[in-house]
């Protein structure tokens, strides 16, 4: 499990305290009808007290595919989700809140205390008011109307921060944005306007970091990638200032211009080799790789491009020659020998057992898309599901591997160990003899592979 940022571990000490309130004040609501949903919602509040937030999440979404209306399932996952940092994530679950249960004052605040954050001043500004008319907590009460003031504040102060910028006074409309945004730190179109404002005052240095979070915070933020990339280039930057895809665009459009001239189609076939490779189109930049090196079979460039694009393709064995190749022409160079050594490594690994495939997931998979292949095969090939004995034994197989699959890839420090080539859960690779992981099926009855792995007594149930 990945350990709590020390924000979230501050937010988590916290949660004990808060659910106890929560269900004090909501006792009863939740109707029992759904057994199932209940157990969920149940184990997710404590996994997620307990600090073991993807496990909880899990739970939590469970609980809101068994039961899509249920409020108290979509508040508990906005809490996962703020836990964890992503506070994105949590604002539609805070909106599903209200949607089902208007009076529900604590999502109301939390949602308009999020949407200061973005900048969203007029909408967090009618959560507020809402909060006060709807019989508050006291301590509700004081938090809404502390954030209410707050919110008209920083509204006066980002237009008088608009209108300084208007007047190229660039030195206080920098000072009063770095205000705005000490409490508007999600905005991204104060962060463009004071990169601006760094950018008139001859510090373009500073104004990358605010258009960096700008390029995160909004998708597609065509315009502020622009602008670094302009930035980049005047600094000396040439590598970092231009996109990837930028660059195929405008090398096609020279083969078009210049089709006849070998010596430019050369370094076109190239450089889009070295693009295609860097922006993870292995397809393409093995095409166009494969091209440039039929003329020049032994650039060094474009075979350590190629046995890259090899790599994301899993071809470990083409990656291996590759680079093998590139180290007999520069045998000095250290990038050919850690690609060669990665690559042998991955091929090695590949002939064993390959917990990626098992799952049936990228090797860049993030862990959200990890549990949840993991949770549809653990479904698909649960031992319960087969009635022939011959089925179930292959079953029983299959879905251990599928656990062990889950084990490692869901824990940082297995993961990279498996990434280096070693498998965490083969006693054989293992000082000592290590874990040992594999065992009959009987053993792993008490195993929830919806849970955190640990030894929870209940029966399975995938309907």
């Amino acid at each position: 499990m990945v350990a709590p940022s020390a924000c979230a571990r501050k937010l988590l000490s916290f949660f004990p305290f808060l659910l106890v309130l929560f269900d004090l004040q909501y006792e009863g609501v939740v109707s029992g009808i759904n057994a199932d949903v209940d157990k969920h919602l149940e184990m997710g509040k404590k996994l997620l007290a307990a600090g073991q937030l993807a496990d909880a999440l899990s739970h939590f979404h469970s609980a809101i595919d068994g039961d899509p209306d249920n409020y108290l399932a979509y508040y508990r996952r906005a809490t996962a989700y703020l836990a964890m940092g992503k506070s994105k994530a949590a604002i539609p679950d805070l909106s599903r809140v209200i949607e089902l249960k208007p009076d529900f004052t604590s999502a109301r605040l939390q949602r308009g205390q999020l949407l200061l954050k973005q900048g969203k001043l007029d909408e967090a500004e009618e959560d507020f008011k809402k909060v006060l008319k709807s019989n508050p907590s006291d301590q509700e009460e004081k938090e809404a109307t502390l954030q209410l003031a707050k919110s008209d504040e920083i509204q006066r102060m980002r237009l008088q921060g608009i209108a300084a910028f208007d007047k190229e006074d660039y030195t206080t409309a920098e000072s009063l944005l770095s205000v705005v945004l000490e409490t508007c730190v999600w905005d991204g179109e104060s962060r463009e306007l004071r990169a601006e404002c760094y950018i008139n005052q001859g510090e373009p240095g500073k104004a990358i970091s605010d258009l960096k979070a700008a390029c995160k915070l909004k998708s597609d933020n065509t315009a502020a990638f622009y602008k670094v990339s302009r930035i980049y280039y005047h600094l000396g930057d040439h590598e970092m200032s231009l996109r990837y895809e930028e660059a195929i665009s405008k090398y096609g459009a020279v083969l078009k211009t210049e089709p006849n001239i070998p010596s430019y189609a050369a370094l076109v076939e190239e450089r889009l080799c070295h693009c295609y490779s860097k922006n993870q189109q292995p397809t393409e930049a093995i095409k166009e790789c494969t091209e440039f090196l039929q003329k020049d079979p032994n650039n060094v460039n474009a075979l350590k491009d190629r046995a890259e694009a090899y790599i994301q393709e899993e071809m470990y064995e083409e990656a291996v020659r590759d680079y093998e190749t590139a180290q007999q022409n520069s045998d000095n160079d250290k990038q050919i020998r850690e690609g060669l050594e990665k690559a042998q490594r991955l091929l090695k690994q590949s002939q064993k057992k390959d917990y990626y495939k098992i799952l049936g997931v990228k090797r860049n998979a993030k862990k959200q898309e990890i549990i949840k292949a993991y949770r549809k095969l653990a479904q698909q090939w649960h031992p319960d599901n087969f009635q022939n004995e011959e089925e179930k034994k292959r079953a029983e197989k299959k879905f251990i591997d599928i656990a062990s699959a889950k084990e490692v890839l869901t824990d940082p420090e297995k993961r990279s160990r498996f990434d280096a080539g070693e498998d965490p859960l083969d006693p054989e690779s293992q000082q000592g003899g290590g874990s040992h992981f594999h065992r009959g099926w009987n053993q792993w009855q008490g195993f929830n592979p919806f849970g955190s792995g640990g030894p929870f007594n209940f029966k399975f149930n995938f309907n």
